[in-house]
C-alpha cells in the first residue's frame, strides 16, 4: 500500500522568510486572490463555473482519506484507520479511538503535521484551480503558491471576521476576472451523509453548528450572535493567559498539556488556553470526537501552532520531554511513554515512518512560517529570541506589564518595598481615584509597549532601554485562580466559570455578564460508549488558571494588589459555577473533585531584562476553604 505522505504546501515565497508566510485570518480575507483560492479549495462550487476534475475537500467522498471529512476524521470519530496507520482497530489498552493526542505532552507536536496536512491538500487544490484562470495567469499561479493556511489570532481577537462566523455567502473573484456571490465554506460543513458513528445530538445535525440555539435539538443552528458575545466576554482572559504562557512558563511538561505535575507553574498550558476556545466555540468543536469537521477548528489549531512557534523561540533548546501518554489513541497504548521520537500516527514523512517530534523544532521543514519570524537569522537563537521577546511584549503585554513599566499613579499596584534612604514608597497621586490610575495604566498599554523584561529559566535579554519605574526593580503581586478537576468525572465537555461580584441567576447570562472574569474547560469526547477514555481515565485531572489582576485593577476600587488588601476582597466577592455545554447550571455536587485555590506569585521586573520573573507560589487556600469546590485544606 502506498501512503499519503504530509510533506507540507509547495512552492512559493516571502520576502525575509525561509518559506511562505501563514496569515492571520483578518489579514487574510483582505487579500482577494489568495482568499478567493482558499474558499473554492475548500467549498462545493457549481459546476457550470468550475471543472469537475477540480478537487473540492468539502464535496468529495466522505470515504477519501485527503476528503475535508476524512482529514478532519483523524482527529476522533469515525474511529478508523487513516492511510494504513497502525491496525484496523485501536491498539489494545487505548482508552482513545481516534489519533489525536490530548492530555500528553505530544498534544503541540502532533498538531503540527496534522495541520500541515490540511494546508497541503488545500494548497494543491488551490494550483489546479489558478490554472484556470484567464486573467493575469501569472499573478493567480504565484497566489496559489503563496497560498498557505491562515491562523485566528484569538490572544488579540477572540471574534473572528464575519467571513468566518457570520457569513453564510462571501464574494470571490472567478476565472474571468468577475465577482460572484459563493456559499461560504469556513461558515460551516455540511455532512453527506452524517456518519452512522455519530452520537446524538450529532446524529441530527446535517452541518456543523457553533454555539447552538437548542443543543439538545434536532433542528439546532448556530446562535451567531450568543457565539460572538461569548467569544468575546474571554478576551482579557485568554490575552493574558497567553502573555502568561509565554512569559513564565518554561518547562515542557507545564508548557505543552493540561495535565497537573510541573510542581509549581500558575500559568495555563497551551492545552488549557486551547480548549477554552473549542468550548467557547461550541457544538461540535466543543467535542474532541467531532471538532475536526468545523473549519474553525483548522484556523484556530493554526494559531496553536504558531504560539509554539513564538513560545521555541523565547526557550531556545527547550522541546519535547517524555511522559505519560494519558490515554493512549488508535495507535498509542494508553499505559505507554511517549517523548520525541515517538510516531506522530498517521501522518507519513516515508513510506515506511512517520513524523516524530523532534523533527518538528522549525516550520520550514514543512514549508510555511509566521509573520512574526520574518527578516530574523534562524542561525542567531538569540537575536530570535530577544525580537520575538519583543514582539510578545508588544502584542499580549496587557496590564500587567504597563503596571510595571506605570509611573505616578500606576505605582500603586506595585508591591510595598523597603523605604529608600530618600522616602517612604511611591503612591498614587494626589486627586487621582486608584481605580481610574489603574485603568489609566491598563489603557497605557494600547500606546505600544516596547519594554522587555526577564524570563525565569536563565534566559536573560538585555532590554532596549533602561527605562524603569523607580530606578530598581519593581514587584506585583500576581493573583490567579487555580482550577483542579477529574476531567472525565461528568462524562461531557463543561466549564467553570470564575466571577468577581455577584453572579446572576440566570446561567445563560453567566459568560456575558459584568462580573465574569474567565473559565476553565474541559473538553472531553461525549462517544464514551464508543471508547474507554472516560471509564479507564476516571482519575486523569485538568488544571487551568484564571488571571485576576487586570479585573481586581478595573472593578475592585482597591489601590493594592498587597496580599493584606486582596485576600479580604477575594474571602468576598469571588465565586464560581459549573456550565455545561448546553450553557445550563451543573451543581456544583455533581463534580466533587472540584478544587478552587487561590494562588499569588511575586513577579519582579529587574531592569535591563525581558519578561517578569516569578516567585515560587503562594496558596491562600483560606480564601476559598470551607465552599463547595473549595481548597481542601484551610492554610495560607
Amino acid at each position: 500500500m502506498s501512503h499519503y505522505l504530509v510533506a507540507g504546501a509547495q512552492g512559493g515565497s516571502t520576502q525575509g522568510a525561509d518559506a511562505p508566510n501563514r496569515m492571520e485570518i483578518n489579514d487574510f480575507v483582505k487579500i482577494p486572490n489568495q482568499f478567493s483560492l482558499y474558499i473554492q479549495a475548500l467549498s462545493k462550487r457549481p459546476l457550470k463555473l468550475y471543472s469537475s476534475l477540480m478537487a473540492e475537500m468539502f464535496n468529495a467522498s466522505q470515504t477519501t482519506s485527503i476528503s475535508h471529512f476524512g482529514i478532519g476524521g483523524i482527529h476522533g470519530l469515525p474511529f478508523v484507520q487513516w492511510e494504513g496507520a497502525g491496525g484496523t482497530q485501536p491498539i489494545q489498552g487505548s482508552g482513545w479511538g481516534g489519533y489525536c493526542t490530548h492530555g500528553s505532552v505530544l498534544f503541540p507536536t502532533w498538531h503540527r503535521p496534522y495541520v500541515a496536512l490540511y494546508e497541503q491538500v488545500m494548497q494543491s487544490h488551490a494550483l489546479t484551480i489558478a490554472e484556470k484562470y484567464q486573467v493575469d495567469q501569472d499573478g493567480w499561479r504565484t497566489a496559489a503558491q503563496n497560498l498557505r493556511a491562515p491562523y485566528w489570532d484569538w490572544a488579540t481577537n477572540t471574534v473572528p471576521p464575519p467571513e468566518v462566523v457570520s457569513l453564510q455567502t462571501v464574494d470571490i473573484i472567478t476565472f474571468d476576472g468577475s465577482t460572484i456571490n459563493v456559499p461560504n465554506p469556513l461558515y460551516q460543513y455540511t455532512f453527506h451523509p452524517i456518519d452512522d458513528s455519530f452520537p446524538n445530538p450529532y446524529q441530527s445535525w446535517q452541518t456543523t453548528i457553533r454555539h447552538p440555539d437548542d443543543p439538545n435539538s434536532p433542528n439546532a443552528t448556530t446562535d451567531v450572535q450568543a457565539l460572538i458575545n461569548d467569544l468575546a466576554s474571554i478576551q482579557g482572559d485568554i490575552t493574558s493567559g497567553t502573555y502568561s504562557l509565554l512569559t513564565r512558563v518554561h518547562t515542557w511538561p507545564a508548557f505543552s498539556n493540561h495535565t497537573p505535575g510541573d510542581g509549581g507553574s500558575s500559568s495555563n498550558s497551551l492545552e488549557a488556553i486551547h480548549d477554552e476556545i473549542h468550548g467557547y466555540v461550541g457544538g461540535q468543536m466543543g467535542d474532541p470526537a467531532v471538532a475536526g469537521f468545523d473549519p474553525i477548528f483548522f484556523l484556530h489549531h493554526a494559531n496553536v501552532d504558531r504560539m509554539l512557534s513564538l513560545w521555541a523561540a523565547v526557550n531556545p533548546g527547550v522541546w519535547i520531554t517524555s511522559g505519560p501518554a494519558e490515554g493512549g489513541t488508535w495507535t498509542i497504548s494508553g499505559n505507554a511513554a511517549v517523548d520525541g521520537n515517538t510516531s506522530l500516527t498517521p501522518f507519513w514523512n516515508t513510506q515506511t515512518g512517520f513524523w516524530v517530534s523532534s523533527g518538528t523544532t522549525t516550520t520550514a521543514g514543512l514549508h510555511y512560517t509566521y509573520p512574526e519570524f520574518n527578516g530574523l537569522n534562524v542561525n542567531d537563537p538569540a537575536g530570535v529570541q530577544q525580537a520575538i521577546a519583543n514582539y510578545i511584549n508588544q502584542q499580549y503585554g496587557g496590564s500587567g506589564l504597563s503596571l510595571f513599566r506605570g509611573t505616578g499613579p500606576a505605582l500603586s499596584f506595585l508591591a510595598q518595598q523597603p523605604a529608600a534612604a530618600g522616602g517612604a514608597p511611591a503612591r498614587a497621586a494626589q486627586g487621582t481615584t486608584p481605580v481610574a490610575a489603574a485603568v489609566s495604566a491598563i489603557k497605557s498599554v494600547a500606546e505600544g509597549v516596547r519594554h522587555p523584561f526577564a524570563s525565569r529559566g536563565g534566559h536573560p535579554h538585555t532590554a532596549e532601554s533602561g527605562e524603569h519605574g523607580r530606578g530598581g526593580p519593581n514587584v506585583v503581586h500576581d493573583w490567579t485562580v487555580r482550577i483542579h478537576f477529574k476531567k472525565y468525572e461528568l462524562g461531557q465537555s463543561f466549564a467553570v466559570l470564575i466571577f468577581l461580584g455577584e453572579v446572576p441567576d440566570d446561567a445563560s447570562r453567566w459568560r456575558t455578564c459584568p462580573t465574569f472574569v474567565g473559565s476553565h474547560v474541559a473538553f472531553v469526547n461525549s462517544a464514551a460508549d464508543q471508547c474507554g477514555n472516560c471509564r479507564e481515565q476516571a482519575d486523569v485531572v485538568s488544571e487551568g488558571f484564571v488571571h485576576l489582576n487586570s479585573t481586581i485593577a478595573s472593578r475592585s476600587g482597591l489601590s493594592s494588589y498587597e496580599p493584606n488588601v486582596v485576600t479580604p476582597y477575594l474571602r468576598d466577592n469571588l465565586h464560581w459555577r459549573i456550565q455545561g455545554t448546553d450553557r445550563t447550571a451543573i451543581a456544583v455536587e455533581r463534580l466533587p473533585s472540584l478544587e478552587v485555590t487561590v494562588v499569588q506569585t511575586t513577579l519582579t521586573h529587574e531592569p535591563g531584562s525581558v519578561f517578569p520573573i516569578a516567585g515560587d507560589p503562594h496558596y491562600h487556600h483560606h480564601i476559598t476553604h470551607g465552599r463547595p469546590g473549595g481548597a481542601r485544606h484551610a492554610q495560607a
